[in-house]
């Protein structure tokens, strides 16, 4: 544990002289919280009709007006609430474009600057090492996470509704937030450090960790098309899903990185 985090230490100080590597996951974050916003407070406003003027949310109205958090509300809160709710899935991918860029360059950083080579010629086991790596990604993309909920919330706070926000803080949509957004952030950044010893071009394994947006957008299609609701239930299954590929990655990590290849190969 104390090579861990001694390791750990030392990626989050590069990480710091690096804060160009979180570009990319404040980009995806900015863009995640705009988006309900311009369909639930924008458009609206500059059209000047309300969202319940329309009959395609009428059926929103009646199902969700009987839910403990849609109490109080008006037609129209109800149907901000709805929209912010199911784009909460939006912000799973601001932890995952974090993780993506800062575990490629975690390995491939450090193989270009030629640091990683006399790491790996300490008594440091692999799996140290990769722990040390997956945690030095997923500490930075937790944060991200954490602030862009909070600002998601501020926001419906200054613009939505009164009491909309409360949609936000019911079991599922928690469990959306720092559940399936953490573990789909462990799968991407995993698969972007097994890339990352076998490459070196960062951008190769960012790529691959990308694969992991693709399920996470068809989900929100199908959420917003009715075809699956997300219950508590549903987010279990999801996540333990993820934590099976998350130990299968892991252990799939230890066997790809060939110390001696390393070593040598990148000379």
């Amino acid at each position: 544990m104390r090579r861990i985090l001694a390791l750990l230490d030392k990626d989050l100080a590069d990480l710091r002289q690096n804060p160009s590597l979180f570009v990319p996951a404040l980009l995806t974050g900015f863009f995640s919280i705009l988006l309900p916003f311009i369909i639930a407070i924008i458009i609206p406003a500059m059209t000047g009709e309300r969202l319940s003027d329309s009959s395609d949310f009428e059926l929103v109205v009646e199902t969700y007006n009987s839910q403990p958090a849609m109490r109080g509300l008006t037609p129209e809160g109800v149907i901000q609430a709805w929209v912010f709710q199911h784009f909460l899935v939006l912000l799973v991918l601001t932890p995952i474009a974090g993780s993506m860029s800062v575990a490629a360059y975690s390995v491939i950083g450090e193989k270009q600057a030629r640091t990683l080579e006399p790491l790996l010629a300490t008594p440091i086991t692999t799996f140290e090492l990769l722990t040390a790596k997956v945690l030095g990604s997923f500490l930075p993309a937790l944060m991200l996470s954490l602030g862009s909920f909070c600002v998601y919330v501020a926001g419906m706070l200054v613009f939505a509704e009164p009491g909309t926000y409360r949609a936000l803080f019911t079991p599922a949509s928690l469990g959306v937030v720092f559940l399936l957004g953490p573990l789909s952030a462990l799968v991407a950044l995993q698969l972007a450090v097994c890339v990352s010893s076998r490459v070196n071009d960062a951008r190769s394994a960012q790529q691959i960790g990308a694969l992991v947006i693709l399920p996470i957008a068809g989900l929100l299609v199908v959420q917003l098309t009715g075809s699956i609701v997300l219950t508590i239930p549903v987010i279990l299954a999801i996540s333990a899903i993820l934590l099976g590929m998350n130990a299968g990655l892991m252990l799939l990590g230890v066997k790809l990185f060939d110390r001696e290849a390393i070593l040598t190969r990148w000379k």
